[in-house]
């Protein structure tokens, strides 16, 4: 049982189903042999009884015709010739006991002692004469229960007990046996056929019997959150399979509006923790912004000499922290609203090359197998992602004694992949879920937004990436990007 419990419901109705039909088989199998013995035993029992009849309507008729005295010591003489008669006539053999149970006469013109019992047994006499039938039937045993004798008082014409009739039936079922086997015989090639069938029946019924169940399974793995989801019409579904079917798609319903809120709310919180973070970044150049202006309305004297210089000092100043503001500004800007995809045609491999130039760092490595990869892509996106892998590639090899940065390229049928290796101190495993989220970073200075900036600009083009990471040992960042 345990072991069916772990099977998929089809498997499950598809082998009760076969043991139903082998049940079945062997019931009617066991109800066969039942009633074959329980016919061959009434069979044999009327026989026997037929047979008697016969042979004490034949005695009856003797003992009306013959010329002797009704009386058990005549029982001899008056049977003398016509128990031969009579076994002639009926086929039948049998013998005539006297009332005491010795033997007075045998059908048979000679026999043995051995084969014969001279006198009935005591206890054969005594089920003889208080049966109300005055009948008695004896099996014998040592034959294997096969070999039948009856013992039956018969009486004279005025109804007075006379003698004891022997009937001796020897049960022969060979014939009909053999006529069982092959009734069994075909019975069990007609069974076989049979099963054939149920298995076949078994299948498509229960595979008809879980289609349904299969399809709200789909369904149900097929459920996101954080897409739409199709209802589930099924025609012609059974009672049950309906309620299923509605309860999933009254849950999806419920979980469409719960999606909504989610939606609303993480746009919410989005937009909160942007807010935030502007603040915050908008602050870091405000205040040496009034430091400047305090310090110089304290110092300021129009007779000093080097006054001049000090409000070109001054002004240099805030011009530094209002162009702060303004690249502030526009980061966040460019995060929340990319540009435009311009695409063009571009030879990839030009195109990183381009990207590469504006670092020094001799140990910035690029490799492609290529002189030529064409594309449909932004130049500009292109660019961006490049540059920003790499920057954040440098960032991450500071104070390392043999720094080595490793860019390659290469392309197959569909898909253009760029990969940046470097050998430095690795990502975290706490900091790993958190790389791609907006305003995460692990650097003193900077905003967070490169990476998921970056990866909104890939997604868009429905590409993907991904990164890997050992603590300690480096990082590789694996970009793919479709060719159209």
């Amino acid at each position: 049982m345990r072991i069916l419990k772990k099977l998929s419901l089809r498997s499950r109705i598809f082998i009760y189903m076969i043991l139903l039909v082998l049940v079945a088989s062997i019931l009617i199998a066991g109800v066969t042999l039942y009633q074959y013995n329980e016919q061959s035993k009434d069979y044999h029992k009327q026989r026997l009884e037929r047979k008697e009849a016969q042979l004490l309507s034949s005695i009856d008729f003797v003992l009306r015709e013959t010329s002797y005295e009704l009386n058990p010591e005549k029982l001899a003489l008056i049977f003398k010739d016509e128990i031969y008669k009579i076994a002639k006539n009926l086929n039948v053999e049998f013998n005539i006991y006297d009332l005491g149970g010795t033997l007075v006469k045998s059908s048979k013109p000679s026999f043995d002692e051995d084969t014969l019992i001279a006198c009935i047994p005591a206890e054969v006499l005594n089920n003889l004469k208080y049966t109300v039938q005055k009948r008695y039937v004896e099996t014998n045993e040592v034959l294997g229960g096969d070999f039948r004798t009856s013992y039956t008082i018969f009486s004279d014409i005025k109804s007075k007990p006379l003698g004891i009739l022997n009937v001796p039936y020897f049960q022969d079922d060979s014939f009909n046996e053999e006529e069982l086997r092959e009734f069994l015989v075909r019975l069990g090639y007609a069974y076989f056929v049979m099963l054939l069938v149920a298995i076949a029946f078994a299948y498509f019924v229960s595979k008809y019997i879980t289609r349904s169940l299969k399809t709200i399974s789909d369904k149900m793995n097929e459920t996101r959150l954080e897409k739409r989801n199709q209802k589930i019409e099924l025609k012609g579904a059974s009672e049950e399979v309906s309620a299923l079917v509605e309860s999933y798609n009254s849950m999806i319903d419920e979980l469409e509006e719960s999606a909504v809120k989610l939606a609303t709310s993480e746009r919410e919180q989005a937009w909160r923790e942007m807010a935030k973070q502007v603040a915050h970044e908008i602050k870091n150049p405000l205040t040496p912004m009034r430091l400047s202006v305090q310090s110089f309305q304290r110092k300021f004297n129009p007779n000093d000499v080097d006054i001049h210089q000090k409000i070109e000092e001054y002004s240099k100043t805030l011009i530094q922290q209002i162009d702060t503001m303004s690249s502030i500004a526009s980061a966040f800007s460019n995060f929340a609203k990319m540009p435009a995809q311009q695409n063009e045609t571009l030879n990839v491999v030009e195109v990183v090359n381009l990207a590469l130039d504006i670092f020094t760092e001799d140990y910035l490595v690029f490799e492609c197998d290529r002189q030529e990869i064409i594309a449909k892509l932004d130049r500009t996106q292109l660019i961006r992602i490049i540059t920003n892998l790499v920057k954040n590639a440098i960032q991450s090899i500071a104070r390392v004694p043999s720094p080595i940065i490793r860019i390659c390229l290469n392309d197959d049928e569909n898909n253009i992949n760029i990969t940046v290796t470097d050998n430095g101190h690795g990502i975290s495993k706490e900091n790993k879920p958190k790389i791609f989220e907006p305003k995460f970073t692990t650097k003193t200075s900077g905003m967070g937004l490169g990476l998921p900036m970056i990866k909104n600009i890939i997604e868009t083009y429905k590409g993907s990436i991904a990164f890997e990471s050992v603590e300690g040992s480096g990082t590789t960042f694996k970009v793919i990007l479709p060719k159209l």
